[in-house]
């Protein structure tokens, strides 16, 4: 009786299998980056509208220039108002931990925020002086050791969990956000490479795609940034940031919140 059942079993398997064989699995793409509002189109924006490549980075550059800068000092203030909790607005919002910590445990022992250079400062050597070393469009709060863990590693997928993490991830050479702010660490990238030219007294900022950048002014890896840019738009709270920083603090933009879609545009 075993022997029969296997001979009739076989070929159902084998004809299941050739059917199988024939399907093709759907290919799983990010919705292209769009628009999250065209209200500075017609003002702060228009030298840049129907623009493209280097002709769109040049005409940003330009217009997000011109800006308020900030002490370093004035930045532990100002981030208790671009990151506060939305649903707790005695805190802040931990960037790659998502965790939500009081508004006064600002400092640098265990169990503190700080402030946290997503443009890694070692990457171009610009340190805490007035310009990109206080430039609110890229520093966030972030716990004191969690802070530590990312260091000056460039950004790409992969590796392993730690304390605190909030599912951000780090190897030997790289780290990972969480999912809800990959895309904020993308166009917080980004608008760094396009603000920082070398035109004034820093250096050229530049996005390239490698993890190894050290202290040289590049930032990495920019594929994997591009893809975290479409699959993590702009939310609430980012937007809300952004409007913060023009209103209050630096009055510039940072155009890829305004517009993702120049980040494909651009590179």
């Amino acid at each position: 009786m075993l022997a029969t059942r296997i001979r009739h079993w076989k070929p159902v398997a084998l004809t299941t299998a050739a059917v199988l064989v024939g399907l093709t699995a759907p290919t799983l793409t990010a919705t292209p980056a769009a628009a999250t509002t065209t209200a500075y189109d017609d003002t702060y924006y228009a030298d840049a509208i129907g623009k493209t490549g280097t002709a769109l980075k040049d005409s940003l550059h330009t217009i997000i220039t011109p800006q308020t800068k900030l002490s370093y000092s004035a930045v532990w203030e100002a981030l208790k108002v671009t990151d506060q909790d939305p649903n707790n607005t005695s805190n802040v919002k931990l960037l790659y931990s998502g965790i939500s910590r009081s508004k006064t445990l600002n400092g640098g022992n265990t169990g503190n925020w700080n402030r946290e250079h997503t443009w890694a400062q070692s990457h171009g050597d610009f340190g805490t002086s007035a310009g990109p070393g206080t430039d609110l469009h890229h520093l966030r709060p972030e716990d004191v050791q969690v802070n530590s863990i990312r260091g000056n590693k460039d950004f790409d997928n992969g590796g392993s969990s730690f304390t605190n993490s909030g599912g951000s991830l780090t190897d030997s050479n790289s780290f990972e956000p969480r999912d809800a702010v990959k895309g904020d660490v993308a166009r917080m990238i980004l608008y760094m490479a396009v603000r920082y030219e070398g035109d004034d007294s820093w250096p050229d900022l530049e996005p390239n795609d490698a993890v190894t950048n050290g202290s040289v002014p590049l930032h990495g890896r920019l594929s994997v940034l591009k893809a975290w840019n479409d699959e993590d738009p702009p939310d609430a709270f980012e937007e809300r940031r952004n409007q913060v920083i023009y209103d209050t603090y630096q009055k510039n933009r940072n155009p890829f919140i305004d517009h993702p879609e120049w980040v494909e545009a651009i590179w």
